[in-house]
């Protein structure tokens, strides 16, 4: 039974990778192929074409995405899209959630923003327990006057889905910088420990 189940194993580790990835893709091509609604039903391509080709919605978004950021990394789209927050931030519930939303794009997309920029070894939930972490900028507001001392503002993520995490302050002097790439961390993560970073995979069913 152990040739078994060890070939059970590697085949798993094989093939559920793959058959993720090809579902996540799956699913975001047919997600981005709505896109196509957008079009007047005359122009929309499986009238045109007569058929269905998967993945022109995401050729569709990326020529919008293109077209939005050149339009609005010149003064007057700027002007627009500060335009626009305003008239959104005067709405009641939207401001709300349209807000914080913006928020969290700008420190992640915005080419000067901090967020996920460095890797660092942490010890959480307590001393001598050690995970990884992500820098994404240092405490403001109020909180900096409760604070003594240099602190860090920490992402702890989880494993294996990193989406969800923690958000704690940290001193600097406790926060350990990892010569890593984000993204090499985040794959360390997310294949909990299994994937290392610079080296080869760690197979433990040898």
């Amino acid at each position: 039974m152990a040739p078994l189940r060890k070939w059970l194993f590697a085949g798993l580790l094989v093939i559920v990778p793959l058959a993720i990835t090809v579902w996540v893709l799956e699913w975001i091509i047919s997600t981005l192929d709505q896109t196509l609604l957008i079009l007047p039903a005359a122009w929309q391509p499986d009238r045109l074409i007569g058929y269905h080709v998967p993945g022109l919605g995401v050729l569709l978004a990326l020529a919008i995405l293109l077209a939005v950021g050149a339009i609005t990394s010149n003064i007057v789209g700027r002007r627009l899209v500060e335009w626009g927050d305003a008239i959104l931030n005067r709405i009641p519930v939207v401001r709300s959630i349209y807000s914080s939303v913006k928020q969290v794009s700008d420190t992640l997309f915005s080419p000067s923003g901090n967020a996920f920029r460095t890797a660092v070894l942490v010890q959480w939930p307590r001393p001598d327990v050690w995970t990884i972490g992500f820098v994404t900028g240092t405490p403001g507001g109020d909180v900096t006057n409760h604070l003594q001392g240099e602190y860090l503002s920490v992402y702890v993520p989880t494993t294996p889905n990193p989406t969800g995490g923690y958000f704690v302050m940290l001193r600097r002097t406790d926060c350990i910088e990892l010569r890593m790439t984000v993204d090499e961390a985040l794959r360390y993560v997310i294949s909990m420990g299994v994937v290392v970073p610079g080296g080869p995979v760690n197979n433990l069913l040898k």
